[in-house]
């Protein structure tokens, strides 16, 4: 097709398109034909061309009907005008915009068949036209019909502003011919309403193609191509918050950019225009207000106060009994109100925000009342929440209140995807409204916002408050949850037990508001588990906190669940049980998944746990992932519990990064803030001792444990390992085995326990002249970590482990998931004859404590060693950990920083690189590192 909207292709045999000189096509009655009805629209040079629609378009062509519907300003004529001018179609294009006129039949088809031959169709000489106005032959009809099923190549006619014809006449005559055509002819109907043919035959039968209002919607991409068209640089936020506000309608889209075009900032007033103010109002009152009935308007105006409207509600704002078929009528002819289902029904929000205004100067102070009766008839319905918000608009904030504490829903400023809506609404509660209800709102702010204290003293309000019968059951059963929440603030473990006992037995009249908010028992359990948590009683804490998962209730129970979840992933990871804990996190985070919880507002937990599990599977790469996820939460500022494990998760990188004394301040902040609590103490009594080992300072790593030395002060079996490691790592073997000794119960079993005990004994077999002891613990060892897959004990060992399994080739077969370096030693080849001359050996220096080497590194002085091997050779492969060692030093690392790096003792690190001296015959790391390159090992 030509690209000139204003141009069609011409069939050369037929007549000459236009009047004849001196008579001209005219209606019946004698007035002329308006060539104007028949040129198809043209389109700006802002217009957008899009694509996905166009395409519709034309794949609807392969059924005889399309119907492109819409309301006004859709952008439904602009879309079918620039298709038919640019799309290679089968046929000519014919187009009819539709006047009220056109009601008359004999008018409306004698301006199709003008259409016709415009477009280049040669029309018989039998059809010259209707000859009454009022009337149609049905010959006619059928000679069309049979002329248009003739053709080799069917002709596009579109029909534009189709809800200007109400004539039944006329959708009968279009619908016979749609039927009798036989192929000839694709009929497209742009419209606001769906035009009185029998549709639902059409898409039953697959000959319908259909373009509603959702596909017209402008895409944010969309958006920004129309601003840009407009001249204006708008940012990928700025068109996505412009399409979110207009919802995609275009003329709010071009309208808004013609207007923002004067502005300073076009950016600032696209997102903050008034909706009220200019051509969007005046285009929103002019095409679809004012077309409507008097009744009609004031029914629009009224509701607009309302986020969704029912026909009865409707009836409760107007006074009326009409609300239901106004409604409906509304939404049939595209009038900015769409169809919610079950009668309810949700105007535009930015017709809305302009029917407001228009509400507020034809009815001044009318919205109050308004509010009112919109509450009243909400409540009376059962939709409590909505009541609230009515209430709360309407001023009136001791029912607000009441109504909110006795629905059981003040669980919901806590969690989930209102929870900011409610702490908006309840922001404007003034401090002078009276009532137990009130005050336990409050409280609930407060608390919500993290001040104890705060909550705390407005919980005393609502005790002593006048109104103590007033919603009883309810308000006690919220008042113990609040406190069960300032409780998990304080860290208060006695407050919340009493707190959780008064709440064992709800009050009479809660089953109701209790199978609508099953959230407010869960959300108090997951308190009180996180409470015991902190307090070190862990069965306890594992008792309610499994009680708050297992709540039942559909969607609303979700954002428990999740939190829930996590608190138990976090329980289990300290209990050392990191593939339960793994289970739980992923639980959890599916939970947030499933009711579409925003990252900021997921519990950070459940990230940490997989942090900390990935740290025991030695990936430090997945830690980072997990820390700055959970550290994005909004719960990351506000739970105890969680700074302690973020504290521990920094702690860990920064050893990963060789850094232990960074590590250690990291750990500082959080040991403030864990207090007394028994739990935040023993995790940051582990961090600390493994920071300390890194350190290769074994007395202070035991000085770290001390505070946790007994399992009253919340010590236990992951504690007396540790302890035992570091007294091996002083050389303390005495010691060691006492602390393995004393270990006990079922948690001295849990994995990540079992295979550091078992570690830990086979390196006291193996510095005690026992290998096959060692041995054999060893692959107790992995075959207790491969479930897990728990790398990080083994890389924790040290080097006496690492001589064993090259010692004892095999030790780790069938462990695919051990890294190489640890597994078995790699063989390294080549060599570098002119270094041969300067080969020596570096002294062997006798493993202490642990089996770390405790030499001189690369670089010390080295005596000649007997066993001198031939000059033109590697005198032994390098192992995975003395490539790594040899590659950080290459990157110009020191001793310390690579022993922090690879989470070693320094000493460790200074027998490996000694052993890379002396297998590749050098006596400097400088020399090492070049003859290594040389050789390819970097």
């Amino acid at each position: 097709m030509n690209a000139d909207p204003g141009r069609w292709p011409v069939d050369p045999q037929a007549p000459p398109r236009g009047p004849v000189p001196g008579i001209g096509p005219v209606l019946p009655g004698g007035d002329p034909v308006l060539a104007a009805r028949l040129a198809v629209p043209g389109y700006p040079e802002t217009f957008v061309r899009r694509p996905r629609l166009e395409e519709s378009l034309s794949h609807g062509l392969s059924r005889p009907l399309t119907l492109v519907n819409g309301p006004a300003g859709a952008g439904k004529t602009l879309l079918v005008a620039h298709w038919a001018a640019t799309a290679p179609l089968p046929g000519p294009v014919a187009w009819l915009t539709a006047e009220q006129e056109d009601d008359a039949p004999g008018v409306f088809w004698t301006y199709v068949l003008e259409a016709l031959r415009r477009s280049g169709v040669a029309l018989p000489a039998d059809l010259d036209g209707p000859a009454l106005a009022g009337a149609v032959d049905q010959a006619m009809l059928s000679r069309l019909a049979a002329h248009l099923a003739g053709r080799a190549a069917p002709v596009v006619l579109v029909v534009d502003e189709l809800e200007r014809i109400g004539s039944s006449a006329v959708a009968d005559g279009l619908e016979y011919l749609v039927r009798h055509a036989d192929g000839g002819l694709r009929l497209v109907l742009i419209g606001r309403i769906e035009p009185p043919l029998p549709l639902h035959r059409h898409r039953a039968a697959d000959e319908l193609a259909e373009v509603r209002a959702a596909d017209l919607a402008f895409t944010p991409a969309e958006t920004a191509e129309l601003l840009r068209r407009h001249g204006l640089a708008v940012s990928d936020a700025g068109a996505q918050a412009l399409t979110e506000r207009t919802e995609g309608w275009a003329a709010g889209i071009r309208l808004s950019a013609l207007a923002s075009e004067q502005a300073a900032d076009p950016e600032a007033y696209l997102k903050e225009f008034e909706a009220d103010d200019g051509a969007v109002a005046d285009f929103l009152l002019a095409e679809v207000l004012q077309a409507q009935p008097s009744r009609t308007q004031e029914l629009l105006l009224r509701a607009s106060v309302l986020r969704r409207v029912h026909g009865e509600l409707a009836d409760a704002l107007t006074g009326r009994q009409d609300g239901g078929p106004v409604l409906a009528e509304l939404t049939r002819v595209n009038a900015f109100v769409a169809a919610l289902g079950h009668g309810w029904y949700r105007i535009h929000p930015l017709f809305a925000e302009i029917l407001r205004v228009h509400l507020r100067a034809r009815h001044p102070g009318i919205e109050a009342d308004l509010h009112r009766r919109a509450a009243a008839w909400l409540r009376g319905d059962g939709r409590i929440e909505e009541a609230v918000a009515h209430a709360a608009a309407a001023g009136d904030w001791e029912a607000a209140a009441s109504w909110f504490v006795g629905e059981l829903a003040i669980g919901q400023l806590f969690h989930g995807l209102e929870a900011q809506r409610w702490t908006e609404l309840f922001a404007g509660l003034p401090d002078g409204t009276a009532g137990r209800t009130a005050a336990l709102v409050r409280a609930a702010l407060a608390l919500a916002a993290g001040d104890a204290e705060g909550g705390l003293r407005q919980l005393e309000a609502a005790e002593g408050a006048a109104d103590q019968g007033a919603e009883d059951g309810a308000a006690a059963l919220s008042a113990a949850f609040l406190r069960v929440r300032a409780a998990r603030l304080l860290g208060a473990d006695s407050m919340a037990e009493e707190a959780a006992g008064s709440a064992e037995r709800p009050g009479d009249g809660l089953a109701e508001p209790l199978r609508r908010h099953p959230e407010l028992p869960a959300l108090l359990l997951t308190e009180l588990g996180s409470v015991r948590l902190w307090a070190g009683r862990t069965e306890a804490a594992r008792s309610a906190l499994s009680a708050a998962a297992r709540a039942s209730g559909g969607p609303v129970i979700a954002p428990v669940r999740h939190r829930a979840l996590a608190r138990l992933a976090l329980l289990d990871l300290g209990q050392g049980l990191p593939g339960r804990a793994e289970g739980h996190a992923r639980q959890s985070l599916r939970e947030a998944e499933r009711c579409g919880l925003p990252p900021g507002a997921r519990s950070g937990v459940a990230h940490a746990v997989l942090g900390g599990v990935a740290w025991e599977r030695d990936d430090p790469a997945a830690v980072r992932i997990a820390l700055d996820r959970a550290a994005a939460t909004a719960e990351a500022a506000g739970d105890p519990l969680l700074e302690v494990e973020l504290a521990v998760l920094r702690c860990r990188l920064l050893l990963a990064e060789g850094d232990p004394a960074a590590g250690l301040r990291a750990l500082e902040k959080a040991a403030a803030a864990a207090g007394p609590s028994p739990w935040a103490r023993g995790r940051l009594a582990l961090a600390a001792c493994a920071a300390h080992l890194a350190a290769n300072e074994p007395a202070a790593a035991l000085r770290a444990l001390r505070p946790v030395a007994g399992a009253a002060a919340g010590g236990g079996p992951e504690h007396l390992v540790a302890r035992a490691r570091a007294h091996l790592a002083g050389a303390d073997r005495r010691g060691a085995a006492a602390d393995l000794d004393a270990l006990a119960g079922p948690q001295a079993r849990t994995p990540s326990v079992a295979v550091r005990s078992l570690l830990v004994r086979a390196e006291l077999a193996a510095s005690g002249g026992e290998p096959d002891q060692a041995r054999h613990l060893v692959e107790h060892a992995l075959a207790t970590a491969q479930a897990d897959r728990l790398v990080r004990p083994f890389r924790e060992a040290g080097a006496w482990l690492r001589r064993l399994l090259r010692d004892r080739p095999g030790t780790a077969d069938g462990h695919d998931w051990l890294p190489p370096d640890l597994a078995s030693a790699r063989p390294a080849t080549g060599e570098d004859a002119r270094e041969a001359a300067g080969r020596r050996r570096a002294a062997r220096v006798p493993a202490e404590g642990g089996g770390e080497g405790r030499g001189q590194g690369l670089g010390a002085a080295a005596g000649p060693d007997p066993g001198t091997a031939d000059p033109g050779v590697i005198v032994e492969p390098l192992t995975e950990r003395e490539r790594e060692v040899l590659q950080r030093i290459a990157q110009m690392m020191s001793t310390e920083e690579v022993a922090a790096d690879l989470h070693l003792s320094v000493n460790t690190v200074k027998t490996h690189l000694k052993s890379i001296n002396r297998k590749l015959c050098t006596t400097r790391r400088g020399e090492a590192v070049r003859r290594a390159r040389r050789l390819h090992l970097l």
